[in-house]
């Protein structure tokens, strides 16, 4: 591997973990830019899983480090989550490559009209953690596990959507415990890859250190998701990705 190879990967990822940090969509780059750098997608779809692991391992660290925790909700999430990972990534093993690009390509688009749409940005709940409603986010959580473990691209997404619509966290908040659920899942889908053999260490170890930085940085920040005009390139990169995924 050259030089200008770890390079873009690290920087790929660093990119990738800050937007997974304080939003999410770092997958719809990093994952494409893998497949296109010639990875079969289902060897992209777990050498990803290696740079999200280490990311939220700092990223965890980073939101403790300035007291920032939702314990013992998030574990409950998480360990929901884990669970609908096995089945997520069981499905991601054997997927037919053809399939794999255009489902990628398709949830980059609906990912990138999400972006645009910006669906929660007027949406103001007082926060609940009641039984009813932690109930509700950990069914839910079981169901972003199974999507997680499939395909991790956008969940960030579904899980500031779900933290946000049912229990009203703040950003912050909900960033915590959004990096610590995909910590969690995570693990078991990359346990899962290595055990088939379909891991690419030469590609994920400097894709990993660039993701554990961008981690890392942005739990620090603590900042609100994002300045529009990164969202906007993500978007017209995604959208780049998603038209080479499923036309070539």
């Amino acid at each position: 591997m050259t030089l200008n190879v770890i390079l873009l990967l690290f920087s790929v990822g660093l990119v990738a973990g800050c937007l997974n940090t304080l939003a999410g969509g770092g997958s719809l780059l990093s994952l494409p830019v893998l497949i296109f750098m010639g990875l079969p997608p289902s060897v992209a779809n777990a050498t990803n899983r290696v740079a999200i692991v280490l990311q939220n391992i700092f990223a965890v660290r980073g939101f403790k480090s300035k007291g920032v925790s939702v314990y013992p909700f998030s574990l409950w999430l998480g360990i929901s989550a884990f669970f609908g990972s096995i089945v997520g990534a069981s499905f991601a093993v054997d997927i037919n490559e053809a399939l794999f690009n255009r489902i990628l390509a398709i949830v980059i688009v609906g990912v990138v009209v999400y972006m645009g749409i910006n669906p929660l940005k007027n949406v103001k709940k007082a926060e609940n953690m009641g039984k009813k409603a932690t109930i509700t986010s950990i069914i839910i959580f079981f169901f972003v596990g199974i999507y997680g473990g499939f395909i991790q691209a956008g969940v960030g997404y579904l899980m500031i959507m779900a933290l946000t619509l049912v229990n009203g966290f703040s950003l912050v908040k909900t960033n915590s415990i959004k990096v610590f659920v995909a910590l969690t899942y995570t693990s078991v889908a990359l346990g899962i890859f290595i055990y088939y053999g379909i891991v690419n260490w030469e590609f994920g170890i400097p894709l990993a250190i660039g993701n554990a930085a961008g981690g890392w940085l942005s739990s620090r920040w603590s900042v609100n998701k994002g300045d529009n005009w990164i969202r906007y390139i993500v978007m017209i990169t995604a959208s780049a990705f998603a038209i080479k995924l499923f036309f070539f």
